[in-house]
């Protein structure tokens, strides 16, 4: 098979991408190891910026987003005792949209055939071969039988442990990372949220966010050592955690329900540099992962994405080969700021082994300052609701 650009991975990072080439004549296939249900069945996050909302506007995708998402104004941080409202559309003039990640996969996914956008799902044994030409290709298994794709351009959306990272050379690549002590126990209950906005919290006992994925669905989280077991957490513990750490006004309207879903997700801060190497490309986690706590994960991809297309438009339109040059740096500019302000949040919120009086003291301060300062809320409203791309 011949096409102009290989996409590996068809989560969200993917599918956009693919779709937006597609919707600009670029002929594209997109290979996936996993099935289609496998990738709807994984539970993520689904708190969308403006760079994310945007391009499921211009792929004319966005009306089940808009029918059933939850516009955002604003989000909360809490210190145990009382809430900080951030407001986020009087700060910056701007919303989030909570909707889940899952449920913008899906619409990528089902528009990709109406639309002629190919996938090759159960593409096993994916390879990445002559990257530093003009003239890569991609090799897969499927039913036994070994397949190749020849491209202009390969583009790695295929998450932290995909294969196309690992093929730039460890001379040319450099890793920066910071792996953090606990990770986050969520529990999915079909039960309404404690609050119309989220709430992320800081206690004595530890972290705690409260999210939804609809008026009827609930995600709440707690931060845990990375050592607990998920099978140690009854949904009464996790409910009476919730409680204490989330604060009295919020403890007050949170209804209790049986778990859909409970996992423990470990947290981490980490960048690839560069993300372009000859003519392959890396999109989202196949070059970074921010800690969930600012909401940054699926719209950093997405603002790859947006990059990514425009530089690869660029060069099929207008055989314009700087804007591919330009691709890595203009991504980089983006993701550490994302990793910055993700860092600073989950450092003010969360409870670090290490940390003693002093550091408490510190952090309590800091959401007094907040809540005293319109300045303060002005700059973790920018940084929550995008910045620009």
């Amino acid at each position: 098979m011949k096409t102009q650009v290989a996409i590996i991975g068809a989560g969200p990072a993917g599918l956009l991408l693919a779709h937006l080439l597609k919707a600009e004549g670029v002929d594209c296939i997109v290979l996936e190891r996993q099935t289609g249900p496998y990738i709807l069945s994984r539970i993520r996050a689904g708190v969308l910026e403006q760079v994310t909302v945007g391009l499921m506007e211009r792929l004319g995708l966005d009306a089940r987003m808009k029918a059933e998402g939850l516009p955002h104004d604003g989000f909360n941080l809490a210190d145990g005792e009382r809430l900080i409202r951030i407001d986020i559309k009087a700060l910056t003039g701007k919303q989030v949209m909570v909707y889940g990640q899952t449920e913008l996969t899906r619409d990528l996914m089902e528009a990709a055939e109406p639309r002629g956008l190919e996938i090759i799902y159960e593409a096993a044994d994916v390879a990445l071969h002559h990257i530093e030409s003009d003239a890569p290709f991609v090799t897969y298994t499927k039913n036994g039988a070994e397949h190749r794709v020849d491209a202009r351009f390969i583009i790695g959306c295929d998450g932290f442990h995909g294969p196309s990272r690992q093929t730039i050379p460890a001379s040319v690549g450099r890793t920066f990372e910071r792996v953090y002590p606990f990770g986050w126990l969520g529990i999915l209950a079909d039960v309404p949220p404690c609050n119309h906005e989220l709430i992320y919290a800081n206690h004595d006992r530890g972290f705690a966010l409260a999210s939804q994925r609809s008026n009827v669905r609930s995600r709440y989280y707690i931060d845990v050592p990375v050592t607990e077991r998920v099978e140690d957490w009854s949904d009464e513990r996790i409910w009476d955690e919730l409680s204490i750490r989330l604060g009295p006004e919020a403890a007050a309207h949170i209804t209790r329900g049986a778990s859909i879903e409970k996992s423990i997700a470990p947290l981490r801060s980490f960048v690839f540099e560069p993300m372009r190497h000859g003519s392959l490309l890396l999109c989202g986690d196949a070059a970074h992962i921010v800690p969930p706590t600012g909401a940054k994960g699926l719209n950093l991809a997405a603002s790859d994405v947006h990059y990514a297309s425009e530089a690869l438009l660029a060069f099929f339109k207008s055989n314009d080969g700087d804007a591919i040059a330009g691709y890595s740096e203009k991504a980089l500019a983006r993701v550490w700021k994302a990793e910055r302000f993700s860092w600073s949040l989950t450092k003010l919120m969360h409870r670090f082994p290490d940390d003693g009086v002093f550091e408490r003291r510190i952090q309590l301060a800091e959401l007094d300052y907040i809540a005293s300062s319109d300045a303060a809320q002005r700059v973790i409203a920018e940084n929550y609701v995008g910045l620009p791309v």
